[in-house]
């Protein structure tokens, strides 16, 4: 394990305590599939990633562990405006970070976006007000869809 997934399973650990709540065998599979994910993933993918570690990871489990992944600031959820939500690991980069979401094939690429972080912070400012979230998402559509049947950046 390295060190920074140590860091952040023991934050995560002293996060659940403070809410009164135990790393329970289930939990820590969860985490583990985490480890496992890569760019955007769906709750849907973590299940199935986490009992593919630990047969005992139910749906429910899923579903009760991810809110609080991302209160923790773990994970964090991405909302695209489809039906499934999706999350990313947070990483160790400050840098606000948008979305560009590809409308042919769903795939969604995260772009640095400091210049959001500073607008939002100085316009709440000016108000008297103080951020607690701000996103920015471009939905676009491949060129190469409407005249290949495929997006040329699908997974």
């Amino acid at each position: 394990m390295n060190s920074t997934r140590n860091d952040t399973l023991d934050s995560f650990c002293e996060y659940l305590a403070s809410k009164g709540l135990r790393m329970t065998d289930q939990r820590r599979g969860v985490f583990e599939a985490l480890s496992q994910q890569t760019g955007h993933f769906t709750a849907e993918q973590l299940l199935m990633e986490a009992q593919s570690l630990d047969e005992t990871v139910s749906r429910a489990t899923i579903y009760r562990c991810l809110p609080l992944l991302v209160e923790s600031g773990v994970v964090r959820k991405v909302d695209v405006g489809h039906d499934n939500k999706f999350y990313a690991l947070n990483d160790t980069t400050e840098t606000f970070k948008a979305q560009v979401i590809c409308d042919d094939c769903d795939r969604i690429f995260d772009v640095d976006a400091p210049f959001m972080e500073w607008y939002g912070k100085n316009v709440s400012e000016k108000l008297g007000l103080h951020v607690q979230d701000q996103r920015l998402q471009v939905h676009a559509k491949c060129p190469n869809y409407s005249k290949n049947g495929s997006c040329s950046d699908s997974n």
